[in-house]
Protein backbone atom coordinates (compact mmCIF):
# COMPACT_ATOMS: atom_id res chain seq x y z
CA UNK A 1 0.00 0.00 0.00
CA UNK A 2 1.32 3.11 -1.15
CA UNK A 3 2.41 5.69 1.55
CA UNK A 4 0.28 9.04 2.18
CA UNK A 5 1.26 12.53 3.56
CA UNK A 6 -0.05 14.59 6.44
CA UNK A 7 -1.17 17.97 5.87
CA UNK A 8 -1.28 20.27 8.53
CA UNK A 9 -2.94 23.52 7.61
CA UNK A 10 -3.02 27.05 9.60
CA UNK A 11 -2.99 24.90 12.77
CA UNK A 12 -3.77 26.49 15.94
CA UNK A 13 -3.93 25.81 19.43
CA UNK A 14 -5.03 28.42 22.78
CA UNK A 15 -5.19 25.87 25.94
CA UNK A 16 -8.10 27.53 28.21
CA UNK A 17 -11.56 27.10 28.29
CA UNK A 18 -12.60 29.84 25.73
CA UNK A 19 -9.78 29.27 23.50
CA UNK A 20 -11.84 29.63 19.73
CA UNK A 21 -12.68 33.03 21.13
CA UNK A 22 -8.71 34.65 20.75
CA UNK A 23 -8.22 33.26 18.03
CA UNK A 24 -8.70 36.30 16.05
CA UNK A 25 -7.20 38.07 18.15
CA UNK A 26 -3.82 35.85 17.76
CA UNK A 27 -4.50 36.18 14.09
CA UNK A 28 -4.11 39.82 14.30
CA UNK A 29 -0.80 39.74 16.35
CA UNK A 30 -1.82 39.32 20.23
CA UNK A 31 1.64 37.84 21.82
CA UNK A 32 1.57 34.85 23.60
CA UNK A 33 2.92 36.64 26.55
CA UNK A 34 -0.07 39.45 26.40
CA UNK A 35 -2.53 36.62 25.51
CA UNK A 36 -1.87 34.43 28.89
CA UNK A 37 -1.43 38.16 31.16
CA UNK A 38 -4.77 39.79 29.55
CA UNK A 39 -7.01 36.72 28.78
CA UNK A 40 -5.19 33.75 30.80
CA UNK A 41 -4.92 31.46 28.18
CA UNK A 42 -1.81 29.74 26.81
CA UNK A 43 -1.34 29.68 23.04
CA UNK A 44 0.32 26.17 22.17
CA UNK A 45 0.79 26.58 18.25
CA UNK A 46 0.24 29.56 15.72
CA UNK A 47 -0.52 29.10 12.14
CA UNK A 48 1.21 25.86 11.44
CA UNK A 49 1.65 24.31 7.90
CA UNK A 50 3.24 21.60 7.38
CA UNK A 51 3.58 19.11 4.38
CA UNK A 52 4.73 15.75 6.11
CA UNK A 53 6.22 13.44 3.68
CA UNK A 54 4.86 10.41 2.28
CA UNK A 55 6.99 7.61 3.21
CA UNK A 56 9.40 9.84 4.95
CA UNK A 57 10.69 10.66 8.03
CA UNK A 58 9.23 14.17 8.49
CA UNK A 59 11.21 15.64 12.51
CA UNK A 60 9.86 18.52 14.16
CA UNK A 61 12.63 20.38 16.40
CA UNK A 62 12.64 23.10 18.99
CA UNK A 63 13.71 23.40 22.64
CA UNK A 64 11.28 22.85 25.18
CA UNK A 65 8.03 24.95 25.32
CA UNK A 66 8.16 25.34 21.11
CA UNK A 67 4.71 23.23 20.49
CA UNK A 68 6.63 20.11 19.16
CA UNK A 69 4.93 17.59 21.41
CA UNK A 70 1.22 19.44 21.25
CA UNK A 71 1.79 19.47 17.24
CA UNK A 72 2.55 15.38 17.33
CA UNK A 73 -0.70 14.73 19.38
CA UNK A 74 -2.73 16.65 17.49
CA UNK A 75 -1.83 13.78 14.62
CA UNK A 76 -4.33 11.43 16.00
CA UNK A 77 -6.13 13.98 18.22
CA UNK A 78 -5.26 13.16 21.28
CA UNK A 79 -5.19 17.27 21.49
CA UNK A 80 -7.73 18.99 19.51
CA UNK A 81 -7.71 21.77 17.65
CA UNK A 82 -8.32 25.40 18.78
CA UNK A 83 -8.32 26.09 14.51
CA UNK A 84 -7.07 24.86 11.16
CA UNK A 85 -6.85 21.89 9.44
CA UNK A 86 -4.90 18.14 9.65
CA UNK A 87 -5.63 15.30 6.70
CA UNK A 88 -4.47 12.32 6.08
CA UNK A 89 -4.83 10.99 2.79
CA UNK A 90 -6.72 14.27 2.08
CA UNK A 91 -8.93 13.05 5.14
CA UNK A 92 -9.51 15.63 7.81
CA UNK A 93 -8.44 13.96 10.74
CA UNK A 94 -10.25 16.73 12.70
CA UNK A 95 -14.01 15.95 11.35
CA UNK A 96 -13.30 12.22 12.28
CA UNK A 97 -16.63 10.54 14.21
CA UNK A 98 -15.59 8.79 17.41
CA UNK A 99 -16.21 5.31 15.53
CA UNK A 100 -13.51 6.46 12.39
CA UNK A 101 -10.95 8.17 14.77
CA UNK A 102 -10.91 4.91 17.10
CA UNK A 103 -10.19 3.19 13.84
CA UNK A 104 -7.49 5.53 12.80
CA UNK A 105 -5.43 5.46 16.17
CA UNK A 106 -5.49 1.78 16.04
CA UNK A 107 -5.01 0.89 12.91
CA UNK A 108 -3.13 3.62 11.29
CA UNK A 109 -1.26 4.77 13.73
CA UNK A 110 1.18 4.30 16.54
CA UNK A 111 3.32 5.82 19.05
CA UNK A 112 6.88 5.61 20.60
CA UNK A 113 7.42 7.60 23.71
CA UNK A 114 10.37 8.53 25.26
CA UNK A 115 9.35 6.62 28.54
CA UNK A 116 9.22 3.54 26.87
CA UNK A 117 5.04 2.99 28.05
CA UNK A 118 5.89 -0.59 28.38
CA UNK A 119 3.25 -2.53 30.31
CA UNK A 120 5.36 -3.57 33.45
CA UNK A 121 3.40 -6.48 34.10
CA UNK A 122 3.38 -8.25 30.59
CA UNK A 123 6.60 -9.99 28.60
CA UNK A 124 8.46 -8.27 25.55
CA UNK A 125 6.16 -10.26 23.95
CA UNK A 126 2.90 -9.29 25.25
CA UNK A 127 3.76 -6.06 25.13
CA UNK A 128 4.79 -6.16 21.68
CA UNK A 129 1.67 -7.49 20.78
CA UNK A 130 -0.53 -5.51 23.33
CA UNK A 131 -2.09 -3.37 20.21
CA UNK A 132 -3.22 -6.60 18.06
CA UNK A 133 -4.66 -8.42 21.30
CA UNK A 134 -6.70 -4.71 21.57
CA UNK A 135 -7.90 -5.32 18.37
CA UNK A 136 -8.92 -8.75 18.52
CA UNK A 137 -6.60 -10.75 16.38
CA UNK A 138 -6.14 -14.28 17.33
CA UNK A 139 -3.26 -15.05 19.57
CA UNK A 140 -1.56 -17.19 17.81
CA UNK A 141 -1.01 -15.41 14.84
CA UNK A 142 -0.10 -12.27 16.62
CA UNK A 143 2.62 -14.16 18.45
CA UNK A 144 3.61 -14.46 15.06
CA UNK A 145 3.93 -11.53 14.01
CA UNK A 146 5.11 -10.25 17.01
CA UNK A 147 7.52 -12.90 17.47
CA UNK A 148 8.52 -11.66 13.92
CA UNK A 149 9.17 -7.81 14.62
CA UNK A 150 11.32 -8.46 17.56
CA UNK A 151 13.66 -10.55 15.64
CA UNK A 152 13.99 -7.52 13.46
CA UNK A 153 14.77 -4.82 15.76
CA UNK A 154 17.73 -7.06 17.53
CA UNK A 155 15.33 -8.40 20.79
CA UNK A 156 15.55 -12.13 19.54
CA UNK A 157 15.98 -14.32 23.03
CA UNK A 158 14.12 -11.52 25.39
CA UNK A 159 10.42 -12.60 24.53
CA UNK A 160 9.62 -14.10 27.89
CA UNK A 161 11.82 -11.71 29.89
CA UNK A 162 10.25 -8.43 31.31
CA UNK A 163 10.84 -4.64 31.21
CA UNK A 164 12.73 -4.36 34.57
CA UNK A 165 15.15 -6.77 33.27
CA UNK A 166 15.79 -4.79 30.29
CA UNK A 167 18.45 -1.87 29.50
CA UNK A 168 16.79 1.49 28.70
CA UNK A 169 17.79 0.70 24.99
CA UNK A 170 16.14 -2.92 24.85
CA UNK A 171 13.11 -1.49 26.38
CA UNK A 172 12.87 1.27 23.64
CA UNK A 173 13.11 -1.36 21.28
CA UNK A 174 10.38 -3.53 22.59
CA UNK A 175 8.33 0.04 22.22
CA UNK A 176 9.38 0.21 18.17
CA UNK A 177 8.59 -3.19 17.52
CA UNK A 178 5.13 -3.22 19.60
CA UNK A 179 4.59 -0.10 16.73
CA UNK A 180 5.78 -2.00 13.82
CA UNK A 181 3.43 -4.95 14.73
CA UNK A 182 0.67 -3.13 14.48
CA UNK A 183 1.72 -2.25 10.89
CA UNK A 184 0.10 1.06 11.02
CA UNK A 185 0.97 3.49 8.25
CA UNK A 186 1.73 6.71 10.22
CA UNK A 187 4.86 6.23 12.71
CA UNK A 188 4.61 9.03 16.06
CA UNK A 189 7.59 9.67 17.72
CA UNK A 190 7.77 11.65 20.27
CA UNK A 191 11.32 12.46 21.74
CA UNK A 192 11.77 8.72 21.47
CA UNK A 193 15.58 8.67 22.24
CA UNK A 194 15.99 11.06 24.50
CA UNK A 195 16.14 9.39 27.56
CA UNK A 196 19.38 7.25 25.78
CA UNK A 197 22.64 7.02 26.30
CA UNK A 198 24.55 8.47 23.42
CA UNK A 199 25.74 5.51 22.05
CA UNK A 200 22.77 3.57 22.25
CA UNK A 201 20.57 6.46 20.76
CA UNK A 202 22.57 6.49 17.82
CA UNK A 203 22.14 2.97 17.92
CA UNK A 204 18.84 2.80 17.84
CA UNK A 205 18.89 5.81 15.32
CA UNK A 206 20.74 3.58 12.83
CA UNK A 207 18.22 0.95 13.64
CA UNK A 208 14.76 3.03 12.50
CA UNK A 209 16.98 4.61 9.44
CA UNK A 210 17.76 0.76 8.13
CA UNK A 211 14.08 -0.08 8.83
CA UNK A 212 12.71 2.65 6.69
CA UNK A 213 14.24 1.68 3.78
CA UNK A 214 12.15 -0.97 3.92
CA UNK A 215 9.28 0.14 5.19
CA UNK A 216 8.59 3.37 3.86
CA UNK A 217 6.52 4.53 6.65
CA UNK A 218 5.38 8.17 7.46
CA UNK A 219 7.49 9.24 10.31
CA UNK A 220 6.63 12.20 12.67
CA UNK A 221 9.88 12.41 14.76
CA UNK A 222 10.05 14.83 17.71
CA UNK A 223 13.15 15.90 19.15
CA UNK A 224 14.92 18.82 20.67
CA UNK A 225 18.82 17.82 19.25
CA UNK A 226 19.87 19.11 15.95
CA UNK A 227 22.46 16.28 14.92
CA UNK A 228 19.67 13.79 15.60
CA UNK A 229 17.26 15.50 13.30
CA UNK A 230 19.54 16.22 10.40
CA UNK A 231 20.32 12.25 10.90
CA UNK A 232 16.92 11.29 10.21
CA UNK A 233 14.87 14.08 8.89
CA UNK A 234 13.89 13.91 5.14
CA UNK A 235 12.54 17.26 6.28
CA UNK A 236 12.74 19.55 9.38
CA UNK A 237 10.24 21.62 10.99
CA UNK A 238 12.03 24.65 13.25
CA UNK A 239 9.25 25.25 16.06
CA UNK A 240 10.10 28.23 18.37
CA UNK A 241 7.45 29.54 20.55
CA UNK A 242 4.62 27.54 18.65
CA UNK A 243 5.43 28.64 15.67
CA UNK A 244 7.39 27.89 12.07
CA UNK A 245 10.76 29.22 12.47
CA UNK A 246 11.94 27.37 9.27
CA UNK A 247 11.19 24.18 7.41
CA UNK A 248 12.94 22.06 4.72
CA UNK A 249 15.71 19.74 4.17
CA UNK A 250 18.92 19.81 6.73
CA UNK A 251 21.04 21.15 4.23
CA UNK A 252 18.33 24.21 3.68
CA UNK A 253 18.32 24.85 7.45
CA UNK A 254 22.25 24.31 7.96
CA UNK A 255 23.08 26.30 4.64
CA UNK A 256 20.78 28.97 4.78
CA UNK A 257 19.20 29.57 8.11
CA UNK A 258 16.64 31.67 8.31
CA UNK A 259 17.40 34.06 11.21
CA UNK A 260 19.65 34.16 14.19
CA UNK A 261 17.82 31.60 15.94
CA UNK A 262 18.49 29.26 13.28
CA UNK A 263 22.00 30.23 13.13
CA UNK A 264 22.91 29.83 16.31
CA UNK A 265 21.16 26.33 16.29
CA UNK A 266 23.73 25.53 13.52
CA UNK A 267 26.96 26.91 14.14
CA UNK A 268 28.07 23.74 15.56
CA UNK A 269 27.03 21.07 13.02
CA UNK A 270 29.51 18.95 11.34
CA UNK A 271 28.62 20.05 7.53
CA UNK A 272 30.67 17.54 6.11
CA UNK A 273 27.85 15.15 7.87
CA UNK A 274 25.00 17.19 6.08
CA UNK A 275 26.09 18.92 2.84
CA UNK A 276 26.04 16.64 -0.12
CA UNK A 277 28.34 16.51 -3.08
CA UNK A 278 25.36 17.76 -5.62
CA UNK A 279 25.22 20.75 -3.37
CA UNK A 280 28.69 21.82 -3.67
CA UNK A 281 29.72 20.54 -7.11
CA UNK A 282 31.83 23.00 -10.06
CA UNK A 283 30.36 22.04 -13.73
CA UNK A 284 32.33 19.52 -15.89
CA UNK A 285 34.82 21.88 -17.86
CA UNK A 286 35.64 18.58 -19.94
CA UNK A 287 36.02 14.84 -19.46
CA UNK A 288 34.97 14.01 -16.70
CA UNK A 289 38.00 13.42 -14.19
CA UNK A 290 38.91 11.20 -11.15
CA UNK A 291 37.00 9.05 -9.12
CA UNK A 292 32.96 9.08 -9.16
CA UNK A 293 30.95 9.65 -6.53
CA UNK A 294 27.34 9.36 -6.33
CA UNK A 295 25.43 12.97 -6.28
CA UNK A 296 24.17 12.53 -2.83
CA UNK A 297 27.10 11.30 -0.58
CA UNK A 298 27.82 13.68 2.03
CA UNK A 299 31.08 15.97 2.31
CA UNK A 300 32.62 13.27 5.06
CA UNK A 301 32.67 10.28 3.15
CA UNK A 302 33.68 12.09 0.18
CA UNK A 303 36.71 12.98 1.76
CA UNK A 304 37.58 10.19 3.13
CA UNK A 305 37.46 7.93 0.17
CA UNK A 306 39.13 10.42 -2.12
CA UNK A 307 42.04 10.24 0.59
CA UNK A 308 41.77 6.60 0.89
CA UNK A 309 42.03 6.28 -2.83
CA UNK A 310 44.92 9.15 -3.14
CA UNK A 311 43.39 11.37 -5.42
CA UNK A 312 42.12 15.04 -5.42
CA UNK A 313 40.13 15.54 -7.51
CA UNK A 314 36.51 12.90 -8.53
CA UNK A 315 33.39 14.00 -10.83
CA UNK A 316 29.96 13.19 -9.09
CA UNK A 317 27.16 11.24 -11.08
CA UNK A 318 23.41 10.96 -10.65
CA UNK A 319 21.34 8.26 -9.73
CA UNK A 320 21.98 6.24 -13.34
CA UNK A 321 25.89 7.11 -13.06
CA UNK A 322 25.95 10.21 -15.68
CA UNK A 323 28.54 12.51 -14.63
CA UNK A 324 26.56 15.84 -13.63
CA UNK A 325 29.75 17.56 -12.17
CA UNK A 326 33.29 17.77 -10.62
CA UNK A 327 34.59 17.99 -7.25
CA UNK A 328 38.24 18.58 -5.33
CA UNK A 329 39.09 18.05 -1.90
CA UNK A 330 40.11 21.92 -1.71
CA UNK A 331 36.09 22.57 -2.82
CA UNK A 332 35.17 20.11 0.00
CA UNK A 333 36.89 20.91 2.80
CA UNK A 334 35.95 24.77 2.50
CA UNK A 335 32.85 23.67 2.43
CA UNK A 336 33.01 21.68 5.71
CA UNK A 337 34.38 24.98 7.64
CA UNK A 338 31.18 27.06 9.06
CA UNK A 339 31.45 30.52 7.55
CA UNK A 340 31.88 33.19 9.70
CA UNK A 341 28.36 34.27 8.90
CA UNK A 342 27.20 31.22 11.26
CA UNK A 343 29.59 32.06 13.99
CA UNK A 344 28.68 34.58 16.89
CA UNK A 345 30.44 37.60 17.25
CA UNK A 346 32.09 36.73 20.84
CA UNK A 347 33.56 33.32 18.40
CA UNK A 348 34.45 35.64 15.72
CA UNK A 349 36.17 37.83 17.69
CA UNK A 350 38.62 35.44 19.94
Amino acid sequence: MASKSIEVKNLYKIFGPNGKAYVDQVKAGMSKTELNEKHAHVLGLKDISISMPAGGIMVVMGLSGSGKSTLIRHINRLIEPTAGELSYDGIDICKMNEADLMHFRRQMTAMVFQKFALLPHRTVLENTIYGLDIQGMPRDKSEKKGQYWIERVGLAGFERHYPNQLSGGMQQRVGLARALTNDADILLMDEAYSALDPLIRVDMQTVLLDLQKELKKTVVFITHDLDEALRLGDKIAVLRDGKVIQQGTGQDIVLAPADDYITAFVKEVNRGRVIQAQTVMLPLSAEPQGMPLPFDTVLEVAARRMTDANQTIAHVVDSAGTPIGALDLHTIISAMVTPTTHVSPRMAAA
